[in-house]
Parts: C-alpha cells; structure tokens; sequence
C-alpha cells in the first residue's frame, strides 16, 4: 500500500520585523518551517545591521514552508493580512523604513494570482479603512537572516520588543485564528 505524501510549499513575506511574523507562523497548524531572512534588494547576503539602514532595498521577510494538505496558501494569507497592517507604506507600529513595507514574495503565477486576489477580496471586505500598500513581486535575492534572529521571540520572550510588539500580534492570531493554531 502506497503511502499519500504531503505537499510542501513556500512563500515569503514582509510584514514588518521579521520577529513578529515569524513568532506567530510559528503557531499555524499545517506551517512546517519559518525562516526569518531578507529579499528583494540588490545587495547580496547583506547583514542585519546593513538592512536596517533601509539603504539596501531589502525587505525584512520570513519564509513560511507550509503542507497544502493542512493549510492553503489562501489561508496563510488570509491569516497575514489579519497579524500585520497592510494599509502603512515602510511601516508597521514604531518601525519605519522600507525594509519594514508590506508585501507578497512570490515564485510562481500560481501564487501571484492568489496574492492578488486575497487583496482584493480583503480591500472589498472594507476590513482596512486605508488602502492595502502591500506590494505582490517576484521573489529576488533571498538570503537567512543571522542565526540570533531565528526563534528570537521563543527564545526571548521577556526582552522588551517582543513582550509588548511580539506578544500582543502573537496573541491577536491565537484569538482570531484559534482552529488554526498547532496542538
């Protein structure tokens, strides 16, 4: 008897610092691996520090590696455009730059299509009051961010950033999104 094997796919998105986004797709039942990096700049490898200057053109990302047997990408969207705010250009909170833009990475069509149309149904939804900046681009020059960034906030809970930035988008996820959230 032949086994049914899963499917994994991935996605990258910036919504802000990489701590947040990566903290609360940490929890989505059916993601298999975030990994906190930057992309979409033309510098190669660049580090952290070079990345917040916002000089690079990089986006502060995670990487979601997620089984589409458990969860769909629609649904991982759908979930992103809840924990972060869509509508504030190289914003979120008190960070500012373009390295904290909101936006989509995609590495097919398939993806782009979805992107798109989860904005547009989320824009008609009229569940932001501002228009959605997030911009849908092709995924270029993807590298990990440094090992410290990875697990920051499971590793660093009580550090001031992630007890009153992290923990409170953490717990918006776990409220909204309670059936979705791993056991």
């Amino acid at each position: 008897m032949q086994s049914m094997s899963s499917s994994t796919e991935s996605i990258v998105l910036g919504g802000g610092c990489f701590w947040c986004t990566e903290a609360v797709f940490d929890r989505v039942q059916g993601v298999t691996d975030v990994e906190s990096g930057y992309c979409n700049g033309p510098v190669v490898n660049p580090s952290y520090e070079q990345v917040c200057t916002g000089r690079t053109g990089h986006v502060e990302v995670v990487k979601v590696e997620f089984d589409t047997a458990q969860i769909s990408l629609r649904e991982i969207l759908e979930i992103f455009f809840v924990v972060h705010d869509p509508t504030t250009l190289n914003r979120q909170g008190n960070d500012t730059g373009t390295q904290y833009r909101s936006g989509i990475y995609t590495t097919t069509e398939a993806q782009r299509e979805v992107a798109q149309s989860v904005i547009r149904e989320t824009t008609e939804s009229k569940t932001w009051r501002s228009p959605i900046v997030t911009e849908v681009e092709p995924l270029a020059n993807y590298s990990t961010a440094e090992a410290w960034h990875q697990d920051y906030f499971k590793n660093n809970p009580n550090q001031g950033y992630c007890a009153f930035v992290v923990g409170p988008k953490v717990e918006k996820f776990l409220k909204t999104f309670a059936s979705r959230v791993k056991h």
